[in-house]
C-alpha cells in the first residue's frame, strides 16, 4: 500500500503541472489585464504609464517567460504579492480566506454523510414504500432548487421576518464583548443557513446514489449466501451490504472536492462569507493574476488529494482492490 501511495503522489506532480499551464494559459487568453482595470477607474491615466504598469507587473514579457518566472517562484512556495492595491502577498490573502470555506464545506458534507446515508438505506430496505416515495419526492425538489434562490427565501423566512437566524457575516457587530461560548454560539447561528444550503443539492443526490447501491448489492450473490447460512439479516444489512454500497459515496466525495472553492462563490456572496469563492471572483474580476493562479493551485492540490483519498477509501471499502494493489 506504500508504494501504491507513494506511486500515486509522484504521478501527481506531472497532472498539477498540466493544471497550471493551461490555467496560465486561459488566464492571459481572457480579454483585459490588471492595467486595463486600472485605466478605467482612472481614465486620465497616460499611455506612458500603463506601459510602465505592465513592466511592472512583467505584463510585457512573452506569456512563456512570465509562466517560468511564476512556476520558478512556485517551486519554493512562493505564490507571489497580489496586483491589487494593497499588494499583499498571496499566501497571506488565502490563508485569511481559505478556513471559512473549509468549515463550511466541511460542515456541509458530514450533514449531508449523517443524513443521506440513513435515508439511502432505509429508502433500499423499504422499496416503494409511503417513506421511499416521500424521499424520491424530496430529492426531486432538492435538485430543482436552486441555491440562490432557497438561500433568499430562507433569509426572508427565518431572518428578515422572524430574526431567528442571522442572514450575513460570520458574527455579530459585538463580537469582541462576549465570552468564548457566547461567541461559538453566535458563529454556530451565523454558519446554520450557509452550511444548509450548501448541502441540500448533495443530500438530495448522495441519498439517491446510496440507495441505488444499497439496491445492487442486496440482490448479490454473498448476501443471499449469507441469508442461506442463517447470518442475522442486521449484521447482513450493516456489515455486509452497507460496506460495499459505499464505494459510490467514495467516488462522490472525492469528485466533491472541487466543489470547496468553485461551489462557494454563490453562497459566499450571498450570505457575505469572507471565504475563497468571494476572494476568487473578486481576483477573477479585477485580472489579479497571481492571486487567481494561487487559488488555482490550491484548489488542484485539493482536487488531487481528494482523488488519493478515494482511493485508498476503495481498497478500505474492497478487498478485490486492496489485494491488487500489492501486486
Amino acid at each position: 500500500m506504500k508504494r501504491y501511495v507513494i506511486k500515486r503522489m509522484l504521478g501527481m506532480l506531472p497532472l498539477l503541472l498540466g493544471i497550471t499551464v493551461i490555467s496560465f494559459g486561459m488566464m492571459h487568453l481572457a480579454p483585459g489585464d490588471p492595467t486595463s482595470i486600472t485605466q478605467q477607474f482612472n481614465p486620465r491615466i497616460s499611455a506612458e504609464d500603463i506601459e510602465r504598469l505592465r513592466s511592472y507587473y512583467g505584463l510585457d514579457k512573452p506569456i512563456y517567460e512570465q509562466y517560468w518566472q511564476w512556476l520558478k517562484r512556485l517551486a519554493v512556495l512562493d505564490f507571489g504579492q497580489s496586483f491589487s492595491a494593497d499588494g499583499r502577498p498571496v499566501i497571506d490573502k488565502i490563508a485569511e480566506r481559505l478556513p471559512v470555506t473549509l468549515w463550511i464545506n466541511v460542515l456541509a458534507m458530514l450533514l449531508i454523510l449523517v443524513v443521506a446515508i440513513p435515508i439511502g438505506v432505509a429508502s433500499a430496505m423499504h422499496k416503494d414504500s409511503w417513506f421511499d416515495r416521500l424521499m424520491t419526492v424530496f430529492v426531486f425538489i432538492g435538485f430543482a432548487i436552486p441555491s440562490f434562490w432557497l438561500g433568499l427565501l430562507l433569509m426572508i423566512g427565518l431572518g428578515v421576518n422572524t430574526g431567528w437566524l442571522p442572514i450575513s457575516g460570520l458574527h455579530d457587530y459585538n463580537w469582541q464583548q462576549m465570552s468564548f461560548w457566547q461567541q461559538q454560539l453566535d458563529l454556530a447561528r451565523h454558519l446554520v443557513l450557509p452550511v444548509f444550503v450548501s448541502a441540500i443539492g448533495g443530500l438530495a443526490g448522495m441519498s439517491r446514489f446510496m440507495r441505488s447501491g444499497m439496491l445492487e448489492v442486496i440482490r448479490a450473490d454473498f448476501i443471499m449466501t449469507a441469508r442461506a447460512m442463517g447470518m442475522p439479516e442486521r449484521t447482513i444489512r450493516y456489515r455486509l451490504a452497507l460496506k460495499n454500497a459505499l464505494l459510490p459515496i467514495i467516488t462522490l466525495l472525492g469528485l466533491s472536492v472541487p466543489g470547496l472553492i468553485g461551489g462557494s462563490v454563490i453562497i459566499e456572496q450571498l450570505f457575505s462569507l469572507p471565504g475563497m469563492g468571494l476572494l476568487f471572483y473578486e481576483a477573477v474580476m479585477a485580472r489579479d493574476y497571481p492571486l487567481v493562479m494561487g487559488i488555482t493551485v490550491i484548489g488542484a492540490v485539493l482536487t488531487l488529494l481528494g482523488n488519493l483519498l478515494a482511493d485508498l477509501a476503495y481498497a478500505w471499502a474492497d478487498p478485490r482492490i486492496r489485494h491488487g494493489g500489492r501486486k
